[in-house]
Parts: structure tokens; sequence; C-alpha cells
């Protein structure tokens, strides 16, 4: 029960030395990763996420050494700039890897089956267009749910040219 609340103090500095060194590793690595790793999170970025969190903790916790966490981090950031780039360059990799966005209503339908698919209900979208301060329904051309989980809602535009639609199925 004693070691519960404190052990020793060279346990205490090996944690905080740890810390330290792990928290200057990862945030090397972040700037050398890019923005990409800070973006709001698709399902991708939060496994990616997940396991960076994962892997410094075992670094702070002592449970692998500074340089095998270095190289663990080394590789996990490396994977998510790989299939980053591999989803660039294929729309199939693209899809797999990062799905597609859904259109929830469209022009002043709800579209049901969508909203299944997603788990989505009518009021979690009319609260969508609320926080966009719209009061008139039929304002709305769309409310798509994004890659990352967050909806955006399109107010409806006359002559449009090029939509940002266009590549979902309704656009």
């Amino acid at each position: 029960m004693k070691e519960l609340l404190f052990k020793n103090w060279e346990s205490l500095w090996h944690v905080g030395v740890c810390a330290i060194l792990a928290y200057f590793i990862l945030f090397l690595f972040i700037r050398i990763s890019g923005k990409r790793t800070l973006a709001k999170l698709t399902a991708f970025d939060f496994v990616v996420t997940i396991t960076l969190g994962s892997t410094l903790s075992s670094m702070i916790l002592g449970k692998v050494t500074l340089a095998e966490g270095a190289v663990a981090l080394a590789v996990i950031i490396i994977l998510q700039y790989l299939l980053a780039l591999t989803a660039r360059e294929s729309k199939t990799m693209e899809k797999i890897i990062n799905s597609s966005p859904t259109i929830v209503f469209f022009r002043g339908e709800f579209l049901d089956d969508a909203m299944k698919r997603e788990a989505l209900t009518r009021e979690e979208i009319y609260a969508e267009i609320r926080k966009y301060r719209m009061l008139d329904v039929d304002e709305v051309e769309a409310v798509v749910m994004e890659l990352n989980g967050e909806l955006t809602v399109i107010k409806k535009s006359q002559g449009v040219s090029h939509t940002s639609l266009r590549d979902l199925d309704n656009g």
C-alpha cells in the first residue's frame, strides 16, 4: 500500500526526465510530419493520435526506452504520411482510408437512409442549421456530414457554376 502513493525519488526523477524528453521528441516529430497530424480528426487521424498518446505514455512511464519510443513514434508518423500520400494519389485508397462525406439533407428533404447510416436525428440536423444562424430551412441547399464527423450547412446560392457538392452523390 505504501508504494501506491510514493515508490522512491529515483522513480520520480526517471518519470520527470522521460516526460520532458518524450514531450520534445513527440513535438519534433509532429513538426516534421506537418499540419495533417494536427488537423481535425478523421477516423484515420484518430487512430494515429491514440497510438501516439499510448506510445508517449509508455515512454514517460518507462515501459519502453526513450530510443524504442522514438522509433515507435517515427514509424507511426511515417505510416500516417505514407497512407496520406497513397490516399492523395489513389481515389480507391482515399475512400478506404478516409471514407467520404455524406449528404444528410438536400433541398428541403431529410435523406433518411443517409441519416440512418450516420446515426443522425432530424433534431441534430436542425441544431446544426441553427448553429449556422439560419432560421429558414428553405435557405439550406444541403447539410453534409464531413470526413471528420462534423456537419456542414451549405446555404442556397443563385447562379452557382462550380459547386462544392460535385463529388457527392446528390451534388
